[in-house]
């Protein structure tokens, strides 16, 4: 028996004789199936592989970035967070192993997960269980849990203060309960929202975006950005970390403001003629 691990969404399913027909989450119009056939593998196979390693790195004070490589499945970035004497993970990767087990420890380990959306689900029971935490993902991505578990709390509403200095905004879009984690405290006081791909950092990275398929390039429709910029536009943050290691570096909040205006007016038509 074991736990298969999609290697397209690096998703893990619960424990099997066989590994799935197919990964749920990638046959989903905002993923996709690799087009060599599905693949599964293990951590354990991953383990014994010794090109994987994790990279976890000080981007500021009280905030470690951690990376798979080589990339991994869609090769997000984690972050471990350290607020009131808390450690928060926020969003999950599939590889662990003794070495970063040992590295999160030395940072005072992790007290809670919480995720972004469904394609970061990853390995968080493998996580949750290592470090004794409980995980945070909104009610209305529920049906997404490919691996079910006792740690797992579903939360509703807008929002959740579920550590203190650490809030839990809910803005859909991406997925209908894509979140985004809040730091006020963060960027000395300055404040820092990291956003996984709810709001995307683009490659000018004084602009952020939106979409519903980030691979199959699905637009939002004008309306739910319009509300996702309202939605953080009272949040204090002068900071924006995606999931790919990118950063808004200084006046992020506006950022997402004026990005959000020219999504829209490139919906309605009025922002260029071609």
């Amino acid at each position: 028996m074991s736990k298969y691990i999609c290697t397209t969404c690096g998703v893990q399913y619960p424990e099997s004789e066989h590994p799935p027909e197919s990964c749920r989450i990638c046959k989903e119009e905002r993923q996709y199936v690799n087009p060599l056939g599905q693949d599964w593998t293990t951590l354990e196979v991953m383990q014994a592989n010794s090109d994987f390693k994790n990279e976890i790195i000080q981007e500021e004070e009280n905030l470690f970035s951690i990376t798979t490589t080589p990339s991994f499945g869609i090769g997000q970035t984690a972050y471990l967070i350290r607020e009131n004497g808390s450690n928060v993970l926020w969003d999950c990767i599939t590889y662990l192993d003794q070495e970063t087990i040992r590295k999160i420890n030395e940072l005072g380990g992790i007290d809670a997960i919480a995720l972004s959306h469904p394609h970061y689900y990853s390995a968080q029971v493998k996580w949750a269980e290592t470090f004794d935490a409980p995980i945070y993902i909104h009610r209305d991505d529920q049906e997404w849990v490919m691996e079910p578990s006792d740690r797992i709390e579903f939360w509703s509403d807008e929002q959740l203060e579920f550590t203190r200095g650490l809030t839990l905004h809910r803005l859909g879009g991406h997925f209908k309960g894509g979140a985004v984690l809040h730091w006020p405290n963060g960027n000395s006081g300055r404040g820092i929202l990291i956003t996984g791909d709810i709001i995307q950092v683009v490659a000018d990275s004084e602009w952020v975006s939106f979409m519903y398929s980030y691979p199959n390039q699905i637009p939002l429709p004008a309306k739910k950005v319009a509300d996702i910029a309202a939605r953080v536009k009272d949040l204090k943050f002068h900071r924006i970390y995606n999931a790919f290691h990118k950063t808004v570096k200084t006046n992020a909040n506006e950022a997402v403001q004026r990005s959000a205006k020219r999504y829209i007016s490139a919906l309605q038509g009025t922002l260029f003629k071609t």
